[in-house]
């Protein structure tokens, strides 16, 4: 098999974005290969380091690389090979060549929206401060709660994490946590740490998500599961990446340098688990109205079908409706629904024709019609872009 392309993994596979990464690469390769990988163990590199692997992929005659390294001086040593290489930004992204990297402000501003929408005032951030997709992440959920007048206190660990974030006695965090007003609306950098977070409320004697709801990112089921209460987290597209990062290198290692660019990974959606599964409103007439909505998802419901269990007359609940949540009924309306469809669309197999019966739409074009609308896309286009990889 002289076509054969050989490829060398330096992927964390312990976590869900690396595995899923993989998947995404396998399935490029299955469809376009075959390629031979060497999933090259973290504790090789960690014994042999940088000059071990380019000494290896010397002898395997590799003929490219995926590369998760901290150090920027390991990447500049395997660019150095000549083998064609493209990096997962762990801690940073690099310049001189192609890097997995993610819509990390977008992933922010999807935060700040969901915990806005339950009525959030008081806002928090948990994260790194030497990690490019914490720090992005912070940047677009700063941008989001501050277009609503609000601010975010924010804990940053450095490159070392303490050891006393264990959740078993007091900690730096805790004690912060301690300080946030109740109830506060806390994103965390990635599910790890929204788990720390967790854990660390409950020695600090925090109900979540009572006075403390807390969000990750990344969607990593097992943490995410595993944590008490479960996690909310935001979904990210990361088997999408794995494979425009297979069909990159293909380029690459077929000398074509003519498309070089970084791969951006989306986030798609959040998964709502119990972290986050409370209204945060004051008002509670518009806790009422958003309950209902909510509640209704399934429903073809109307601005109509809200006032007839508030207490007060359309102007009235639409003017504090605003004030509360910078946007109509109809709009909040519009915006719970398509959220339920979206998440039908990415984490169920329904047929688009059950979607539409599930959602009181009747039929898969008086569905479509509203999707398309609103989106600019199909529920199936929609279905096919983030799930076909």
């Amino acid at each position: 098999m002289e076509n054969t392309k050989k490829v060398i993994l330096l992927i964390d596979f312990s976590e869900s974005y690396g595995r899923d990464l993989l998947k995404g690469i396998a399935k490029y390769s299955n469809l376009n290969g075959p390629w031979i990988f060497c999933r090259m163990p973290l504790s090789y590199r960690e014994k042999f380091g940088v000059n071990g692997i380019i000494e290896w992929a010397k002898e395997w005659n590799a003929d490219g690389i995926i590369a998760q390294l901290n150090n920027s001086d390991d990447i500049h040593q395997l660019i150095d090979t000549g083998i064609p290489i493209i990096a997962q930004d762990f801690k940073e992204r690099f310049e001189s060549i192609p890097n997995i990297t993610g819509k990390y402000k977008e992933a922010g501003q999807m935060a700040a929206e969901h915990f806005l929408s339950k009525g959030f005032e008081n806002f928090a951030f948990y994260g790194f401060d030497d990690r490019v997709w914490s720090r992005e992440r912070l940047e677009g959920f700063k941008d989001g709660v501050k277009k609503n007048g609000h601010t975010v206190s924010v804990f940053e660990e450095g490159s070392s994490i303490s050891r006393d974030l264990w959740y078993y006695k007091q900690s730096p965090l805790s004690n912060w946590l301690l300080t946030l007003k109740k109830p506060t609306a806390l994103f965390a950098c990635d599910d790890n740490q929204g788990n720390n977070v967790i854990q660390a409320a409950k020695v600090a004697g925090i109900n979540i998500p009572e006075e403390l709801a807390v969000l990750g990112n990344d969607n990593d089921q097992t943490v995410c599961e595993m944590s008490d209460p479960s996690l909310s987290s935001i979904a990210m597209d990361v088997v999408k990446g794995g494979y425009e990062s297979g069909a990159l290198l293909s380029k690459l290692m077929d000398g074509d340098e003519s498309e070089i660019k970084d791969i951006i990974v989306e986030p798609t959606h959040i998964v709502s688990r119990h972290s986050t599964n409370i209204l945060a409103m004051q008002d509670i007439e518009v806790a009422k109205a958003l309950r209902y909505i909510r509640n209704n998802r399934n429903e073809i419901i109307g601005v109509n079908d809200v006032l007839k269990i508030v207490s007060l007359s359309r102007r009235a609940i639409e003017k504090r409706f605003v004030k509360a949540l910078k946007r109509t009924i109809y709009q909040e309306i519009q915006l719970s629904k398509l959220e339920h469809i979206c998440k039908k669309l990415l984490e169920t197999d329904n047929s688009i024709f059950n979607i539409a019966v599930e959602t009181g739409f009747g039929d898969s074009k008086n569905l479509s019609r509203y999707f398309k609308k609103i989106k600019g896309t199909t529920p199936s286009e929609f279905r096919k872009i983030h799930r076909e990889y």
